[in-house]
Protein backbone atom coordinates (compact mmCIF):
# COMPACT_ATOMS: atom_id res chain seq x y z
CA UNK A 1 0.00 0.00 0.00
CA UNK A 2 1.17 3.21 -1.13
CA UNK A 3 0.23 6.33 0.82
CA UNK A 4 -0.07 9.77 -1.14
CA UNK A 5 1.20 12.72 0.33
CA UNK A 6 1.30 16.58 -0.24
CA UNK A 7 4.28 18.65 1.11
CA UNK A 8 2.85 22.26 2.33
CA UNK A 9 4.66 25.23 3.75
CA UNK A 10 4.02 28.30 5.28
CA UNK A 11 5.96 30.68 6.22
CA UNK A 12 8.81 27.73 6.07
CA UNK A 13 6.47 25.95 8.39
CA UNK A 14 6.64 22.62 7.18
CA UNK A 15 3.99 19.90 6.93
CA UNK A 16 3.14 16.49 5.34
CA UNK A 17 -0.45 16.60 4.24
CA UNK A 18 -3.01 13.68 3.52
CA UNK A 19 -6.68 13.49 2.13
CA UNK A 20 -7.87 11.30 4.63
CA UNK A 21 -11.41 10.98 3.72
CA UNK A 22 -11.86 7.79 2.73
CA UNK A 23 -10.25 6.95 5.95
CA UNK A 24 -7.46 4.93 4.79
CA UNK A 25 -4.54 6.43 7.41
CA UNK A 26 -3.76 4.40 10.08
CA UNK A 27 -4.56 7.01 12.68
CA UNK A 28 -3.22 5.46 15.85
CA UNK A 29 0.23 4.64 13.96
CA UNK A 30 2.89 7.05 16.04
CA UNK A 31 5.76 5.52 14.37
CA UNK A 32 4.31 5.61 11.03
CA UNK A 33 3.57 9.74 11.55
CA UNK A 34 7.13 10.13 13.01
CA UNK A 35 8.46 7.99 10.23
CA UNK A 36 7.02 10.53 7.42
CA UNK A 37 8.18 13.37 9.09
CA UNK A 38 11.53 12.28 9.48
CA UNK A 39 13.88 14.67 7.29
CA UNK A 40 16.31 11.80 6.84
CA UNK A 41 14.44 8.90 6.29
CA UNK A 42 11.08 10.60 5.40
CA UNK A 43 9.72 12.97 3.70
CA UNK A 44 10.47 15.31 6.42
CA UNK A 45 7.93 17.81 7.79
CA UNK A 46 7.58 19.73 11.40
CA UNK A 47 4.01 17.58 11.39
CA UNK A 48 1.44 15.55 9.56
CA UNK A 49 -1.84 17.19 8.72
CA UNK A 50 -4.96 14.31 7.63
CA UNK A 51 -7.69 16.28 6.08
CA UNK A 52 -10.84 14.29 7.15
CA UNK A 53 -15.13 14.99 6.77
CA UNK A 54 -16.74 15.99 9.00
CA UNK A 55 -20.99 16.47 9.31
CA UNK A 56 -20.65 19.96 10.41
CA UNK A 57 -18.41 21.55 8.71
CA UNK A 58 -16.69 21.52 5.42
CA UNK A 59 -13.77 19.34 6.75
CA UNK A 60 -11.66 18.26 9.73
CA UNK A 61 -8.46 19.17 10.27
CA UNK A 62 -6.46 16.21 12.44
CA UNK A 63 -2.88 17.68 13.27
CA UNK A 64 -0.08 14.97 14.94
CA UNK A 65 3.26 16.41 15.81
CA UNK A 66 6.48 15.37 14.21
CA UNK A 67 7.12 13.06 17.23
CA UNK A 68 4.12 10.95 15.95
CA UNK A 69 1.54 12.19 18.58
CA UNK A 70 -1.80 13.93 18.10
CA UNK A 71 -0.87 18.11 18.26
CA UNK A 72 -3.10 20.62 19.49
CA UNK A 73 -3.74 23.57 17.52
CA UNK A 74 -1.33 24.63 14.56
CA UNK A 75 -1.79 27.77 13.26
CA UNK A 76 0.91 27.80 9.89
CA UNK A 77 -0.86 23.89 9.40
CA UNK A 78 -4.26 24.86 9.39
CA UNK A 79 -3.56 27.76 6.71
CA UNK A 80 -1.74 25.21 4.62
CA UNK A 81 -5.07 22.62 5.75
CA UNK A 82 -7.00 25.21 3.86
CA UNK A 83 -4.99 25.87 0.69
CA UNK A 84 -4.88 21.79 0.56
CA UNK A 85 -9.02 22.08 0.62
CA UNK A 86 -9.36 24.37 -1.98
CA UNK A 87 -7.13 22.22 -3.74
CA UNK A 88 -8.76 19.40 -3.30
CA UNK A 89 -12.12 21.08 -3.95
CA UNK A 90 -13.54 20.75 -0.67
CA UNK A 91 -14.07 24.45 -0.68
CA UNK A 92 -13.91 27.40 -2.68
CA UNK A 93 -12.90 31.01 -1.22
CA UNK A 94 -14.47 30.27 2.48
CA UNK A 95 -14.00 27.18 4.76
CA UNK A 96 -15.63 26.37 8.05
CA UNK A 97 -13.84 23.58 9.52
CA UNK A 98 -12.85 22.08 12.87
CA UNK A 99 -9.43 21.64 14.62
CA UNK A 100 -8.19 20.38 18.03
CA UNK A 101 -9.40 23.51 19.88
CA UNK A 102 -12.78 23.88 17.94
CA UNK A 103 -14.48 25.72 14.93
CA UNK A 104 -12.66 27.89 13.06
CA UNK A 105 -13.07 30.07 9.91
CA UNK A 106 -10.94 31.38 7.21
CA UNK A 107 -10.98 33.36 3.83
CA UNK A 108 -8.70 32.72 0.61
CA UNK A 109 -7.56 35.75 -0.85
CA UNK A 110 -5.13 35.07 -3.85
CA UNK A 111 -1.73 34.16 -2.04
CA UNK A 112 -3.03 34.52 0.86
CA UNK A 113 -5.17 32.87 4.13
CA UNK A 114 -6.96 34.44 6.23
CA UNK A 115 -7.66 32.61 9.66
CA UNK A 116 -9.83 33.61 12.29
CA UNK A 117 -8.15 32.09 15.67
CA UNK A 118 -10.38 31.57 19.06
CA UNK A 119 -10.79 34.04 22.07
CA UNK A 120 -7.77 34.53 24.39
CA UNK A 121 -9.66 35.19 27.44
CA UNK A 122 -6.29 35.71 29.52
CA UNK A 123 -2.66 36.29 29.51
CA UNK A 124 -0.93 35.41 32.66
CA UNK A 125 2.49 37.22 33.57
CA UNK A 126 5.34 35.06 34.91
CA UNK A 127 7.98 37.68 35.98
CA UNK A 128 8.72 39.76 32.96
CA UNK A 129 7.61 36.85 30.50
CA UNK A 130 3.87 35.84 29.62
CA UNK A 131 2.01 32.67 29.13
CA UNK A 132 -0.97 32.20 27.18
CA UNK A 133 -3.00 30.05 25.14
CA UNK A 134 -3.94 30.55 21.40
CA UNK A 135 -4.93 27.34 20.65
CA UNK A 136 -1.28 26.36 21.90
CA UNK A 137 0.12 26.93 25.09
CA UNK A 138 3.04 29.72 24.32
CA UNK A 139 5.60 31.02 26.70
CA UNK A 140 6.70 34.37 25.77
CA UNK A 141 9.56 36.44 26.32
CA UNK A 142 11.39 39.61 25.37
CA UNK A 143 14.93 40.18 24.29
CA UNK A 144 17.13 42.90 22.82
CA UNK A 145 19.15 40.71 19.82
CA UNK A 146 16.79 37.52 19.08
CA UNK A 147 18.75 37.17 15.98
CA UNK A 148 21.64 35.77 17.92
CA UNK A 149 19.86 34.28 20.46
CA UNK A 150 20.14 30.45 21.25
CA UNK A 151 16.77 29.21 20.87
CA UNK A 152 17.34 25.72 20.98
CA UNK A 153 19.20 25.90 24.85
CA UNK A 154 17.07 28.91 25.92
CA UNK A 155 13.75 27.49 24.81
CA UNK A 156 14.32 23.71 25.89
CA UNK A 157 15.23 25.10 29.02
CA UNK A 158 11.50 26.54 29.81
CA UNK A 159 10.05 24.11 27.87
CA UNK A 160 11.58 21.43 30.41
CA UNK A 161 11.36 23.33 33.55
CA UNK A 162 9.16 21.68 36.81
CA UNK A 163 6.05 23.76 35.67
CA UNK A 164 6.12 22.94 31.94
CA UNK A 165 8.13 19.87 31.83
CA UNK A 166 4.70 17.44 32.35
CA UNK A 167 2.87 18.38 29.34
CA UNK A 168 4.83 21.12 27.43
CA UNK A 169 5.01 24.61 26.57
CA UNK A 170 6.15 26.10 22.97
CA UNK A 171 8.55 29.05 23.96
CA UNK A 172 8.73 32.16 21.95
CA UNK A 173 11.55 35.05 21.67
CA UNK A 174 10.46 38.17 20.76
CA UNK A 175 12.15 41.74 19.65
CA UNK A 176 10.46 44.46 19.07
CA UNK A 177 11.93 45.88 16.07
CA UNK A 178 9.48 49.24 15.04
CA UNK A 179 5.83 50.92 16.10
CA UNK A 180 4.19 47.68 14.48
CA UNK A 181 6.77 44.98 13.63
CA UNK A 182 8.15 42.02 15.61
CA UNK A 183 10.69 39.35 15.31
CA UNK A 184 9.33 36.06 16.51
CA UNK A 185 11.18 32.88 17.14
CA UNK A 186 10.04 29.84 18.28
CA UNK A 187 10.91 26.51 20.02
CA UNK A 188 8.31 23.85 19.42
CA UNK A 189 7.31 21.24 21.75
CA UNK A 190 6.53 18.32 20.04
CA UNK A 191 8.94 18.95 17.27
CA UNK A 192 11.38 19.56 20.16
CA UNK A 193 13.85 22.45 18.20
CA UNK A 194 13.32 25.78 16.90
CA UNK A 195 10.82 26.01 13.42
CA UNK A 196 11.15 28.66 10.82
CA UNK A 197 7.56 29.69 12.39
CA UNK A 198 4.97 28.79 14.54
CA UNK A 199 1.61 30.23 13.40
CA UNK A 200 -0.12 29.83 16.87
CA UNK A 201 3.39 31.21 18.39
CA UNK A 202 3.47 34.16 16.41
CA UNK A 203 -0.25 34.73 17.57
CA UNK A 204 0.76 34.75 20.73
CA UNK A 205 3.75 36.68 20.45
CA UNK A 206 1.33 39.57 19.03
CA UNK A 207 -0.89 39.76 21.35
CA UNK A 208 1.70 40.35 24.01
CA UNK A 209 3.07 42.85 22.11
CA UNK A 210 -0.86 44.53 22.49
CA UNK A 211 -0.60 44.59 25.48
CA UNK A 212 2.69 46.57 25.61
CA UNK A 213 1.35 49.12 23.06
CA UNK A 214 1.63 47.71 20.11
CA UNK A 215 -1.66 48.66 17.85
CA UNK A 216 -3.17 46.22 15.47
CA UNK A 217 -2.56 45.03 12.79
CA UNK A 218 0.82 43.41 14.41
CA UNK A 219 3.87 42.86 11.74
CA UNK A 220 5.67 39.70 12.65
CA UNK A 221 8.82 38.42 11.00
CA UNK A 222 9.85 35.17 11.19
CA UNK A 223 13.05 33.13 9.90
CA UNK A 224 10.59 31.52 7.07
CA UNK A 225 8.84 34.93 6.09
CA UNK A 226 6.09 37.64 7.41
CA UNK A 227 2.78 37.12 9.05
CA UNK A 228 0.07 39.42 9.88
CA UNK A 229 -1.62 39.17 13.36
CA UNK A 230 -5.00 42.12 14.13
CA UNK A 231 -7.20 41.74 17.17
CA UNK A 232 -9.48 43.33 19.13
CA UNK A 233 -8.32 44.05 23.04
CA UNK A 234 -11.60 42.48 25.23
CA UNK A 235 -10.60 43.58 28.82
CA UNK A 236 -8.11 41.21 30.40
CA UNK A 237 -7.93 39.37 26.68
CA UNK A 238 -8.65 39.38 23.29
CA UNK A 239 -11.26 38.66 20.51
CA UNK A 240 -11.62 38.66 16.58
CA UNK A 241 -7.81 37.49 16.14
CA UNK A 242 -6.89 37.13 12.84
CA UNK A 243 -3.91 35.43 11.41
CA UNK A 244 -2.83 36.82 7.87
CA UNK A 245 0.04 34.97 5.84
CA UNK A 246 1.07 32.57 2.97
CA UNK A 247 0.55 29.17 2.64
CA UNK A 248 1.63 27.17 -0.55
CA UNK A 249 2.49 23.58 -2.11
CA UNK A 250 5.73 22.66 -2.06
CA UNK A 251 5.93 18.74 -3.87
CA UNK A 252 3.16 15.99 -4.24
CA UNK A 253 4.31 11.99 -3.97
CA UNK A 254 3.28 8.92 -2.62
CA UNK A 255 5.03 6.76 -0.33
CA UNK A 256 5.02 3.03 0.32
CA UNK A 257 3.95 1.86 3.80
CA UNK A 258 6.37 -0.94 5.02
CA UNK A 259 5.17 -4.57 4.79
CA UNK A 260 3.98 -4.35 8.74
CA UNK A 261 2.11 -1.18 8.63
CA UNK A 262 -0.14 -2.08 5.66
CA UNK A 263 -3.68 -1.95 6.21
Amino acid sequence: MAITFYKYQGTGNDFVMVDNRKHTFPTEDETLVKQLCDRRTGVGADGLILLQDHPDYDFEMLYYNADGRLGSMCGNGARCTVRFARQLGVIEDVACFLAADGEHQASVERDLIQLKMNDVRQVEQIGQDYFLNTGSPHYVRFVDDVQHLNVYEEGRAVRYNDRFAAEGTNVNFVERISEDEIFVRTYERGVEDETLSCGTGVTACALVAGLLGLHSPVKVKTLGGELEVSFEQNGDGFKYIFLNGPAKLVFSGSVALPQTQQL
